[in-house]
């Protein structure tokens, strides 16, 4: 229907700007071709010779677009020249007022954007792989786009902003990433982006408006109350309307980052682990960060200095907070909180604070280079303090990389990591919890597993599930009565007694996850697996799971041959029958 839309606001966008250029060029050529027609002509000899309507119309059509071959069949009498003149400036007239018709129109902005909806909604329609559908492409989502590519999953791009989608277009992903410049909140360009398809496995808010953001759920909610939804939200009004929705994800960088401090002070090894999966190559896991666990200095006591400081606060850690607009009646509600200075983080206000004493501060306002000044005062102050600094803009990265800090919160990177792991996979965040929850000895032992697999190699997480698309040798193994582990699976098809460079993580059953499977678990139709490795391991896994002969290797050792008559040899030789030597001893 929404093609069919499109087509029909064409149609009538075309016919309302070419309706007279077409009518003239019908008249003239019409009235042309019959004079021609009825003026009297002779041939060399004298005699009548009237030209036809064929003779005509050629002759018409050349001279109006002034090509001039000719007169033809025969030379003309006076009287067809003079008309020939005639019809010569009425298709000259026409034909320039048909084309500055034809300029109006493909300069049109209703045309423009008539022509882009219809292409748009054409290549969505196209898409024969499964698809998630990003609204809004600025920072989190250009980021979240980048991801998606290089983990193979397409993405739909709605913006307003039509300079994000001409950078959309420029950019080199590796897999289809069409853009719409239109309000997402609209139903129609939701249902051209594919949202009540079959494919299509998520909608993803990127939209700082609330109320549009808001809007955008409700209607996708409406439009397909199957699809998944996410949506980036840091206001507590603006989470408590989503949370009334069913099955919205929300994702809360500032909460998650808090988290992630929290987690780096109590549990290094699974803070760097976690940074490790959704892309932080940076991160050492053989060896962790450690922070420190004295007093901490926040500057700015916004949404993330809030959530910093209960996470500190849950923690043990006192806080004193350097904000211009503290409000004194929200540090009475917390004993921890030491002290509240209303001053901006200047030299003086870092002095007052104890900064020469302090063990972490905390640079968090919504400035960059507020941020980036509070970052020198403290490396003059007190250079060996614990650095964690907020960069709000992705375009200065190249600065915060400079400033060399502990840590660096960028809410628009944390966000498009956090939901790129969700729709890689969900069991990623469910085995970080399992961890948190768990023995740390647990998540030490992962560690060290998972850095002698990929000997340094970036982590590349991918869900495998064992049917008959993705792994259909090992469905005919299990069919034919075989048992398989999963040990079986991650043998090397070059030499079995070696492991491919990956590590299984967690395995889904029946609805129901299983934490860090042994290698000796036996696999079922149907499993969902959760593996951790480099991309050449994934491809490796990807023929064993699919290859016969190669799944026949890694279980017996044995190499069958491929060719019809070996194949038949090897039958026999395999099912002969054993001679019962009576002289045996």
């Amino acid at each position: 229907m929404a093609t069919t839309s499109d087509l029909n606001r064409v149609t009538s966008i075309v016919l309302r700007y070419m309706r007279g250029p077409i009518l003239s060029l019908v008249v003239v050529y019409g009235v042309g071709i019959t004079g021609m027609s009825l003026i009297p002509g002779q041939d060399p000899h004298g005699n009548p010779a009237p030209m036809s309507l064929f003779h005509s119309f050629y002759f018409f059509t050349y001279t109006a677009t002034t090509t001039g071959f000719g007169e033809i069949p025969q030379a003309f009498t006076d009287q067809q020249r003079l008309w020939a003149i005639l019809c010569l400036y009425m298709g000259v007239i026409a034909w320039l007022y048909a084309i500055g018709s034809i300029i109006q129109l493909v300069q049109n902005p209703h045309f423009i954007i008539a022509m882009a909806e219809r292409r748009f909604a054409s290549t969505v329609k196209s898409l024969n792989e499964p698809f998630v559908i990003i609204c809004g492409f600025g920072d989190t989502g250009s980021l979240l786009a980048r991801g998606l590519s290089d983990n193979d999953i397409c993405a739909v791009v709605i913006d307003s902003d039509p300079e994000r989608i001409k950078a959309l277009m420029l950019r080199d992903y590796r897999a289809k990433m069409p853009g719409l410049c239109g309000d997402a909140s609209v139903p129609k360009h939701l249902v051209d982006a594919g949202i009540q398809q079959p494919l299509c496995r998520a909608i993803i808010s990127l939209i700082p408006n609330e109320e549009l953001e808001l809007k955008i759920a409700v209607m996708a909610r409406f439009l397909n109350p199957n699809i998944r939804i996410i949506c980036c939200a840091s206001e507590a009004i603006q989470q408590d309307h989503l949370r009334h929705l069913e099955s919205v994800t929300i994702i809360d960088p500032f909460e998650f980052f808090g988290i992630q401090l929290r987690t780096a002070i109590t549990a290094p090894n699974l803070h760097s682990l976690s940074q490790w999966f959704v892309g932080d190559h940076t991160v050492n896991l053989s060896c962790p960060k450690e922070i420190p666990a004295g007093n901490w200095i926040i500057c700015g006591y916004g949404r993330m200095g809030r959530r910093l400081r209960k996470q500190l606060n849950a923690h043990g850690i006192s806080t004193v907070i350097i904000d211009p607009e503290l409000d004194d009646s929200e540090l009475e509600v917390s004993e921890r909180v030491s002290l509240g200075i209303r001053s901006l983080a200047s030299h003086r206000a870092l002095e007052r604070a104890g900064i020469v004493d302090a063990a972490g501060l905390v640079a968090g306002t919504d400035s960059d280079s507020q941020n980036l000044q509070i970052l020198l005062s403290a490396s003059v102050l007190n250079p060996g303090i614990f650095r964690v600094v907020r960069q709000n803009h992705h375009e200065n990265e190249v600065v915060f990389q400079s400033a060399q800090v502990n840590l660096t919160m960028q809410p628009s990177l944390l966000t498009a990591r956090t939901i790129l792991l969700q729709l890689i996979s969900p069991m990623a965040q469910q085995l970080l919890a399992h961890l948190r929850d768990g023995d740390p000895a647990l998540t030490d032992q992962l560690v060290l597993r998972l850095h002698d697999a990929l000997e340094g190699c970036s982590p590349h997480l991918w869900v495998t599930t064992l049917n008959t698309v993705q792994a259909s040798a090992v469905q005919e193994q299990i069919e034919r009565g075989s048992v398989l582990r999963l040990e079986d699976l991650i043998k090397s098809p070059a030499e079995r007694s070696h492991r491919l460079a990956c590590v299984p993580l967690a395995l889904k059953r029946d609805g129901q996850p299983v934490m860090l499977p042994s290698t000796q678990e036996i696999i079922r139709p149907g499993d969902e697996i959760l593996f951790c490795g480099n991309e050449h391991s994934r491809r490796l896994l990807g023929a064993n799971l699919n290859n016969p002969y190669t799944l026949h290797y890694l279980i017996t050792g044995l190499e069958p041959p491929r060719g019809v008559l070996l194949r038949k040899v090897w039958n026999y030789w395999q099912h002969r029958p054993v001679r019962k030597d009576a002289g045996a001893a």
